[in-house]
């Protein structure tokens, strides 16, 4: 159960982004390790759980994990041919399941041929009856493994297996029982990567249902402490895979702070994660190889209380834009292409990803600059391809001459490429700019931002409500949930039920509304308010005003983009040493010199490049063509992509309980070009406005199910 010797740290070597790694592990260190030895199969069958399947899908791309000899990717539930000539991967959790799941899905799952199936059967039986004690602990899939390996006719001819993370002695010595197995293991090791890489400095543990677990009406500490335990196992396989050992801050519980607050099980949420964050890294500390014995970056884990904004604002920018008004499902776009014979339209899906070069450098940038560089781009592009030149005077109604058709052809492999990613980004803008002009939102958008920096209150909400009959219901009831959490004071009684009857909201919006109390802000945020919906925006209006002119700034050229979430705060502030230990403790409480009052950054003086200015642009380089107009410097972006994190810091990160936005995600990409330290966002999911307004009905409206997610 050894993991390489590499050193994947920030502290040396080659510097690469979280994603490289989590990809490098699993392609190099699992597929490829399984190469050597007395391993003479040339291709193997990868086999994988509901959630390894998962975890390999958001890191790597088919074709690499073929170039790796994988020939066939199986899921362990579900009927496979018995190929025994060939070696198996096995890529999956050791954790246990409940019996009754398990059970079903191995019978549902059982093999093809009859032998096989009597085997199955007659093992089934065997454990059943025979281990009643080791039953009640082992996983459903090591039994079905155990169930593939044994016997005279074994479904493959090696297993090589890999656990997602830390497995028990007892589940080891369980699979160690059967000696026929045993000789037919190739390995048997931990990977300790049991999370989802959604982004390049971003990802997920994949509990959907934190949010209603955590902080539903209905406080359930069985669940909770599940679902943190899930949660925290997750997060910690992260600094295993980096080879990472973090000081770990967090949120304090508001009792803490303040004596005569009482204590809840949701106050005690991020205390409870980072102490079952730091349970798992001292085990990783004695039972890793290599892994740092001493802290090497930062982890700061806080939950959704303390910004309730950020998920239900209209965030400005393409990538966001995508996701809040297309109905994408996740990163797949349907795009419709004309037919080759002439028929109505066909549909192609395409994944809006880091490979596409200009999906890369627009995605954060404003959806009016997009829509502006979009045009320019194929202007330029029209202007310099002689191929597209040609297509495009045809359109106006030219013959095409035999030399015409010759340069086209000529031209044709990089114009085809060229044409169709612009022509998928001009139809995607044209599409998001249609609907903000269709819903009116650039009005909601303004009144949402004015409410914010305190602009605009009462009077303009109402006569928004009154004077816009024809805004959507959804457009009302954001404006409502952000009035909800700014004024509360004005917000109690039939305040509010009066404006939520004016916007002319349903109970089950109402309902979502209402459950933004479940979610209070932290103790700081108290200071000028008892409101369980405070956010501190009184505090925010005196302390931050001057921040409302960014001038200088990327922001202030595009309307509508002054808003930020406010990790963007809080990073900074970490960055800097300047993070109250009293609101955000450190669970390994470091020496006086991290925190140091005389020095609060030395911990990374001699590491760490100097800070930026925070007043200087700060559009990620990386995320910026160079030296190209038409927008296919795919490979200076991609190879600068990973020499500007070359000469990084030491790594921040931040781990949201309850669900991060897109918002946040492209904060830690700003964030990183100006500190020069690579900032990582993980969260137990990764919202979308719809998503999560649904979440928030669910936590009291327990007749719904997950289903409804999906708007």
């Amino acid at each position: 159960m050894s993991m390489s010797d590499s050193d994947t740290s920030s502290q040396g070597g080659d510097y690469k982004n979280f994603k490289q790694i989590s990809r490098d592990r699993l392609l190099h260190e699992m597929l490829r390790s399984t190469k050597t030895g007395d391993s003479k199969s040339t291709w193997k069958v990868l086999i994988m759980d509901k959630v390894t399947i998962k975890i390999m899908s958001y890191s790597c791309k088919m074709a690499e994990i073929t170039e790796e000899g994988v020939s066939l990717v199986e899921d362990i539930y579900r009927r496979r041919q018995p190929l025994p000539t060939m070696d198996a991967i096995y890529f999956i959790q050791p954790t246990k399941e409940k019996w009754c799941d398990g059970v079903r899905s191995l019978f549902l799952g059982c093999q093809v041929k009859p032998a096989p199936f009597i085997k199955f059967t007659m093992f089934w039986f065997h454990v059943l009856t025979l281990h009643a004690v080791d039953r009640m602990w082992a996983a459903p899939v090591v039994i079905i493994l155990l169930s593939d390996m044994s016997g005279r006719a074994p479904l493959y001819k090696k297993a090589f297996v890999f656990f997602s993370s830390p497995i028990s002695k007892e589940l080891v010595n369980y699979i160690k029982k059967d000696t026929t197995v045993l000789t037919r293991i190739g390995a048997l090791r931990e990977m300790n990567l049991e999370y989802f890489a959604i982004d390049s400095q971003g990802f997920i543990t994949d509990n959907e249902r934190a949010l209603e677990e955590l902080f539903g009406d209905e406080e359930s500490s069985r669940k909770g402490d599940a679902c943190l335990n899930v949660m925290a196992t997750r997060v910690a396989t992260v600094f295993a895979s980096l080879r990472e050992l973090p000081f770990v801050r967090y949120r304090a519980a508001k009792s803490s702070l303040d004596a005569n607050t009482m204590t809840t099980f949701r106050d005690l949420v991020p205390t409870k994660l980072a102490a079952g964050v730091w349970n798992c890294l001292v085990k990783y500390k004695s039972t890793i190889p290599n892994f740092p014995q001493t802290e090497t970056c930062e982890l700061l884990i806080v939950d959704r209380s303390i910004d309730q904004i950020a998920p239900v604002i209209h965030e400005w920018t393409y990538d966001a834009m995508c996701h809040d008004l297309l109905g994408m499902d996740g990163n797949k776009y349907v795009q419709e292409v004309p037919s080759k014979t002439g028929g109505p339209p066909e549909k192609k899906e395409v994944l809006l990803e880091d490979h596409d070069p200009i999906w890369l450098e627009l995605r954060h940038a404003h959806i009016a600059d997009a829509s502006e560089r979009l045009h320019e781009k194929m202007t330029n592009f029209l202007s310099k391809n002689k191929a597209a030149q040609i297509h495009h005077n045809s359109r106006d109604g030219g013959e095409l001459s035999t030399r015409d058709l010759q340069k086209m052809v000529q031209a044709l492999p990089q114009y085809s490429e060229q044409i169709d990613k612009l022509s998928l980004h001009v139809e995607i803008a044209g599409k998001i700019n249609k609907i903000i002009r269709d819903l009116g939102l650039k009005d909601v958008g303004q009144l949402e931002q004015d409410l914010v920096f305190g602009d605009a209150g009462t009077k303009e909400l109402i006569n928004f409500l009154r004077t816009k009959q024809d805004a959507t219901r959804e457009s009302k009831l954001r404006l409502l949930m952000i009035y909800a959490a700014i004024y509360s004071d004005k917000f109690e009684g039939d305040k509010g039920l009066k404006l939520m009857q004016l916007a002319q909201l349903t109970p089950e919006d109402m309902n979502a509304v209402n459950n933004m109390r479940l979610l209070e802000g932290s103790s700081d945020a108290k200071k000028t308010s008892s409101s369980p919906f405070s956010l501190k925006f009184d505090v925010h209006k005196k302390k931050h005003a001057a921040r409302k002119d960014r001038s200088g700034e990327e922001e202030t050229t595009w309307q509508l983009s002054r808003f930020y979430p406010m990790i963007e705060e809080l990073i900074e502030k970490l960055s800097k040493g300047e993070l109250a230990k009293n609101e955000y403790p450190c669970m390994n409480d470091p020496s006086p010199t991290f925190h140091g009052t005389s020095n609060p950054a030395s911990i990374r003086s001699s590491q760490a490049p100097p800070v930026h200015s925070m007043r200087q642009r700060r559009t990620p380089t990386w995320a910026r063509p160079r030296n190209s107009d038409d927008g296919y410097s795919s490979d200076s972006i991609l190879r600068h992509a990973s020499s500007d994190f070359k000469k990084m810091g030491q790594r921040i990160f931040v781990f949201i309980i309850g669900g991060a936005t897109r918002s946040e995600l492209r904060v830690c990409h700003k964030l990183t070009t100006r500190l020069k330290r690579e900032i990582v966002l993980g969260s137990s999911s990764l919202d979308d406005p719809p998503q999560f307004i649904t979440k928030l009905k669910l936590l009291t409206a327990h007749e719904l199910s997950l289903d409804d997610l999906q708007i």
